[in-house]
């Protein structure tokens, strides 16, 4: 039996195009500033990003912790979202490497948060029983508020609003690219309005590994000092950068095909009693579950059908497509699914 695997975008496998340009791809020591494989990657990334300069790394948590490192000084705080990946997923590198209190404002279920909120959060420097508010964390799209995705509009305003109390602002961009295909806009409108965005390559895009964080010139070359003192400090890293070039160029658009198996999905998951499903944005679908059924039980016998999903939290589950999952897996997935859910005879 096939497992149909909806666990995370993070599962795909890089290309044939990709693993032929990792072959190939010329190398040299980035630690240096010399492996023109992984120069060449931040060249685009900065382009298409609008910024002035960029730093590979070899993931998302990294990018995060490296900014918040760059944006910060000891003993500062950040305001996030309560539903962000920074707070939930990254292992508080933020408070434990980089010292930093970290301010959890409520995010709305789109992902964003609303501006008063982020106007009142932030501490001047008049109090000496307060840390000092320093920096803006935004996420787009937004993983656990189900793949949401925030505008253009949106990240302007929210961006104006930390620059006016004197905060920068940080774009966690991991599945940037999921946004700008479901708004049809280019990446540069969603990032013209932060000082620093990183992205993943490994999601969707389907490279093996790695992430790009950009920003200005000086954020940068602070960045790459706190990328060696946290050990990602790479050396013919163009190997892996190859990959990366690849998917930027030939993987971004194949992304609304994903979108569009997260809709079907969605319609088919809303077919079996007792499901409550969300309208996916783009390629996540959350799953809440009835009173009865608990994530971990429904992750089990899912599992026992050959469909794979996780849990984030006690009655909801977590489903992302992406280019391993086809559409005929989508359709394949829903048979089983309300098989074992005992919906079909």
């Amino acid at each position: 039996m096939k497992f149909i695997d909806f666990r995370s975008d993070t599962i795909t496998h890089p290309t044939q195009e990709m693993r032929d340009a990792m072959y190939r791809a010329e190398v040299g020591d980035d630690v240096f500033g010399e492996d023109p494989t992984v120069n060449r990657l931040e060249a685009i990334a900065a382009e298409i990003t609008g910024k002035e300069a960029a730093v590979f790394t070899p993931s998302g948590t990294m990018s995060n912790l490296i900014a918040v490192l760059s944006h910060t000084r000891h003993g500062d705080e950040i305001i996030l979202g309560d539903r962000a990946h920074i707070f939930l997923n990254e292992a508080g590198g933020a408070a434990a490497i980089g010292g930093v209190s970290l301010r959890t404002v409520p995010n709305n279920t789109d992902g964003t948060i609303d501006i008063d909120r982020i106007d009142s959060s932030v501490r001047g420097t008049g109090n000496l029983h307060w840390p000092t508010s320093r920096l803006l964390c935004l996420e787009n799209t937004h993983n656990y508020c189900g793949g949401a995705v925030l505008d253009v509009e949106y990240t302007a305003e929210a961006s104006e609003a930390a620059h006016r109390r004197g905060l920068t602002v940080h774009l966690d961009g991991a599945r940037l690219f999921n946004a700008a295909v479901a708004l049809g806009v280019a990446p540069v409108e969603l990032c013209e309005p932060v000082d620093s965005v990183n992205f993943c390559l490994s999601k969707g895009l389907s490279a093996p590994i790695g992430s790009v964080l950009c920003g200005n010139t000086e954020f940068i070359a602070r960045a790459r000092k706190f990328r060696k003192m946290v050990g990602g400090g790479m050396r013919q890293a163009g190997v892996i950068a190859a990959a990366g070039i690849v998917c930027l160029e030939h993987c971004v658009d194949r992304l609304a095909d994903d979108h569009k198996n997260a809709r079907t999905l969605a319609d088919g998951l809303r077919q079996i009693p007792g499901l409550v499903v969300e309208n996916p944005q783009t390629n996540i679908v959350m799953i809440d579950l009835p009173d009865n059924l608990l994530a971990a039980d429904f992750v089990k016998r899912a599992a026992e059908a050959g469909i794979k999903f996780i849990s984030v939290g006690s009655r909801r589950v977590r489903a992302v497509t992406h280019r391993m999952v086809s559409a005929a897996d989508i359709a394949e997935a829903i048979t089983r699914l309300k098989k074992a859910m005992g919906q079909l005879k």
